[in-house]
């Protein structure tokens, strides 16, 4: 499970067993036992989610939004699409 980048708490990362073709690009969201899943693109929008508010959520899609370029690098990297 590579970690992307951690903040506030927040750990972002990808299942390395997820390069399937058939999902475009997504992170993972951790912080104690909640755990979101966001899909990463010219918007981001909410998978799933378990345990966090929707408050914790805003601040989550923020710091995707901020951080997208990184995201999407670093899965591009990772699974080399």
């Amino acid at each position: 499970m590579p970690t992307v980048f951690r903040q506030d708490g927040f750990r972002f990362f990808f299942y390395s067993n997820e390069g399937d073709l058939r999902e475009p690009v997504h992170i993972h969201v951790l912080k104690g036992s909640a755990e979101a899943k966001f899909w990463v693109g010219n918007e981001i929008a909410l998978a799933r989610s378990r345990g966090f508010d929707a408050r914790e959520l805003r601040r989550i899609m923020n710091t995707i939004t901020e951080n997208r370029i990184l995201i999407e690098n670093r899965w591009h990297e990772h699974f080399g699409k």
